[in-house]
């Protein structure tokens, strides 16, 4: 198994590997990525607005970014200190 390969399992074992998804009529995009790799994802995003074949528009772009920044949210309230009760 290639090493690239071991690392990307040991992140999806560790909770360290995100998936974004959207079903538009019979077309299924999934876009995995580990932490600290979102602006990649948009960077993914955009390109494949830009191309014409792909069935990919800004309104789906718009949902998969909605559901990056809630994985991020997510993710930051973990480093937020705990209120005193």
């Amino acid at each position: 198994m290639p090493d690239n390969m071991y690392n990307g399992l040991e992140n999806i074992a560790k909770g360290q590997m995100k998936t974004l998804s959207l079903v538009k009529g019979n077309q299924y995009y999934c876009f995995r990525y580990e932490l600290g790799q979102e602006s990649k994802v948009l960077d993914a995003l955009v390109e494949m607005v830009h191309k014409p074949d792909s069935g990919f528009d800004w309104f789906d772009a718009g949902i998969l970014s909605h559901q990056l920044g809630r994985h991020l949210a997510k993710e930051l309230k973990k480093y937020q200190p705990n209120k005193a009760a």
